[in-house]
């Protein structure tokens, strides 16, 4: 038996229409004066607006820093520490997808901390305790809500710092399915194989348990079965609820297993090239699966025979069915399938794998992955 250390530290609230619990939420937790930290996108749907009308019906003093970017960075975050040491808040929301949520992470390192956000890059390095954050996610894909970790760039290097912490972890994660549908498709896309790239990465890392794995399996039914959905009839609320489920779920897997190669490789191409994650994420995920087949091939048969809608798949092509079904999956989501169709250069490649091969993630590859299989990688996908 494997053996593992599983921590449950956030509550999970779910349901169509809980936005309107958050001051109710909030004031359990003690605050009376929170800052919501989200970005313009969610502020002109008007989910901002209706969170600190909850939160403020509530009592609880309520601020917004919402200038915060797609990927977010030091500067993104010094902007919204400006904000909290003007406030003072005893709360913070990160109310938004991922960028919202990993900036607020980001703003509770520095403010209750001290120094710069590079002091946390790696794991275990706050030595004092953290506001207690809630997460709103207004997307399905990046499980930051239930994950104890914030991806932050360097605003001028562009490295992206994975800066983890138990004490990071959000106190709950209020998960609201409604607050998904105003999502423009690309949102939906984008978000989505994020997403479904968690759940197959995390269910063969090597440091899968089974928390990780029953997180995973579950994560991979809801967003297997509900994304072709969601793409098709967006105003499908059940649709919705699965896919935000499944993301949460598959941050859960993440928290106890971690990620692979396809991260190692994604980061890369959103550094240098401005890709978009999901979509470098849909460019290199099918390559992956493939690669990882000849270690992990009867791990990924579970998982895809685990889902009976998706079709009995053939014993002798696992790998393969399954790395086209993701094909298929990004070629409905109108995502591209080729570098080359996305402006990196064939030169650059070797670059990029040297990159690769200095992200944390691709260590927790279940097969070995050193500069030049990544290479081989990006030389497949390109």
């Amino acid at each position: 038996m494997d053996s593992f250390d599983y921590q449950p530290r956030t509550r999970i609230v779910f349901g169509a229409g809980r936005l309107n619990t958050l001051g109710e939420l909030a004031s359990e937790l003690g605050a009376r004066r929170a800052l919501v930290v989200s970005d313009p996108g969610i502020v002109a749907a008007g989910h901002a607006a209706r969170g600190i009308a909850a939160l403020e019906q509530a009592g609880i003093e309520t601020h917004l820093f919402s200038d915060v970017g797609e990927n977010p960075t030091t500067d993104h975050v010094e902007a919204g520490l400006a904000v909290a040491r003007r406030y003072q808040p005893e709360l913070l929301i990160g109310l938004g997808g991922g960028s919202s949520m990993d900036c607020a992470k980001g703003v509770n390192f520095v403010y209750s901390g001290g120094g710069r956000m590079h002091d946390y890059w790696g794991t275990g390095k706050m030595t004092r305790e953290m506001l207690p954050m809630i997460a709103v996610p207004t997307t399905a894909g990046t499980g930051s809500e239930t994950q104890s970790f914030a991806l932050i760039s360097d605003a001028k290097t562009h490295t992206k710092m994975a800066c983890g912490d138990k004490k990071a972890t959000c106190r709950i994660a209020l998960l609201d399915p409604e607050l998904t549908v105003t999502q423009p498709r690309r949102v939906t896309a984008l978000t989505g194989i994020d997403a479904i790239a968690h759940a197959l990465e995390t269910y063969v890392t090597k440091r899968r348990s089974p928390v990780s794995t029953a997180f995973s399996r579950e994560a991979w039914r809801l967003l297997s079965t509900n994304f072709g959905k969601v793409l098709d009839t967006p105003d499908d609320l059940e649709a919705r609820g699965g896919m935000q489920l499944g993301a949460c779920f598959a941050g859960l897997a993440i928290e106890n297993s971690m990620l692979g190669a396809t991260h190692a490789l994604a980061n890369p191409l959103t550094a240098r090239y401005k890709l978009p994650h999901g979509q470098a994420i849909a460019l290199m995920l099918p390559h992956v699966v493939r690669y990882n087949a000849e270690e992990v091939g009867r791990w990924y048969r579970e998982l895809v025979e685990s889902v009976p809608a998706n079709g009995k798949p053939r014993p002798a092509a696992i790998a393969e069915d399954l790395a086209e079904t993701i094909v298929n999956l990004v070629t409905k989501a109108d995502l591209a399938v080729r570098l080359s169709d996305c402006g990196v250069e064939r030169d650059r490649l070797p670059e990029l794998a040297t990159a690769a091969a200095r992200e944390w993630t691709g260590t927790f590859n279940p097969r070995t992955v050193t500069e030049t299989e990544l290479l081989e990688l990006y030389r497949a996908a390109f």
